[in-house]
């Protein structure tokens, strides 16, 4: 019986748009913000990225009270890294530590209804990480999740270039993630951006992420 609830869970909560690139001296991560129920949109103003440290941020989608608490979990397990090794968590073991709660979670028969996408800069450069419901644990230089990902992905494959800058490459994110919102009915709204280097964290105002949709 939990089994079907979960599955069914799985189904409907499917919506958004998540981006995910790497750069040369950065990692830029957008997202849409409509949240939805099945057919019902429950929210236009959903937060979807998370900054979890300085230089390390994380993306959720599906369900969202579970997706909140990994984020609280890895936000909390971040600073007491820090704290006991004296220097910042690096990205990879940020992601391994989200595919260790959603891999155990699989063991026990109900995997967790979210995908993520960890990234950020330590001292060994930008990474981008993709994390499925089951655990699986890919690193990616581009990447989009959710069901407007296909759209996303249309703009991406043909404009993405790899070791391109943080500056090149914000348009070609933005547009993305626009093409997403304006062709899912389960992406829409507004879209927030981030970009992670090595001078720290940044979510983009609306006046910049404005002037880059019109330029």
């Amino acid at each position: 019986m939990e089994n079907k609830s979960m599955s069914k869970e799985l189904g409907i909560l499917k919506g958004t748009t998540t981006v995910g690139v790497v750069c040369s001296d950065g990692v830029i991560l957008a997202t849409d913000t409509r949240a939805t129920m099945g057919n019902f949109i429950a929210s236009k103003h959903a937060k979807k990225v998370y900054q979890i440290t300085n230089r390390l941020a994380m993306t959720i989608a599906g369900g969202v009270a579970v997706a909140q608490r990994v984020v609280e979990i890895l936000k909390v397990n971040a600073s007491l890294y820090e704290l006991e090794k004296n220097r910042p968590m690096p990205v990879q073991s940020a992601a391994r530590l989200v595919q260790t709660l959603l891999f155990s979670n699989r063991e026990v028969g109900a995997p967790l209804p979210m995908q993520a996408i960890v990234g950020g800069h330590d001292e060994t450069g930008p990474h981008v990480y993709n994390l499925d419901p089951y655990g699986s644990l890919t690193e990616e230089v581009m990447i989009s999740t959710g069901s407007g990902s296909p759209y996303a992905y249309g703009v991406l494959e043909a404009q993405f270039k790899e070791n391109s800058k943080v500056d090149e490459m914000l348009h070609v994110v933005v547009k993305a993630v626009d093409s997403a919102m304006k062709r899912d009915v389960a992406s829409g709204d507004s879209f927030d951006v981030a970009v992670i280097n090595g001078e720290g964290f940044r979510e983009l105002p609306p006046e910049e992420k404005k002037q880059i949709l019109n330029s």
